[in-house]
């Protein structure tokens, strides 16, 4: 997970220094500029509930296929490879989602303080 934690850390730096370069060059208005960061963040913030799902969709099935084999193989056991399964799954749903709202968390304050950053500029351009 802290590759996952590593590689949305440097999706929101990209994003952060991506809105910057984007007001200073952008030739529009700053409330445009600021709606379309938020837009922007929305998308990322959808592509990475998306990510989690499909993630949590495909451990539930790596844990179903897991369980066939083991019910196959060792009948009796069966019941013992069921619990474990659910206890896998319910690990990793609740680790993709911890991911998920980590990734949520981490959006929403990389929105906020580009909003903050964007506001501060189109003040301090309009005051000049």
């Amino acid at each position: 997970m802290r590759d996952q934690t590593k590689v949305i850390a440097a999706l929101l730096i990209g994003a952060a220094a991506g809105a910057a370069l984007g007001l200073l060059l952008a030739p529009e208005k700053g409330e445009t500029v600021r709606d379309g960061i938020a837009d922007y963040i929305n998308d990322l913030i959808e592509s990475a509930k998306g990510k989690a799902q499909s993630t949590t969709d495909d451990l539930k099935q790596f844990g179903a296929n897991a369980y066939d084999r083991a019910k196959s193989k060792f009948g009796n056991v069966a019941n013992n490879a069921a619990e474990f399964q659910d206890n896998t799954f319910e690990t990793a749903k609740d680790g993709a989602n911890n991911v998920k709202d980590e990734a949520q968390h981490r959006f929403n304050g990389a929105k906020s303080k580009a909003k903050s950053t964007a506001d501060d500029w189109n003040n301090s351009i309009q005051n000049s």
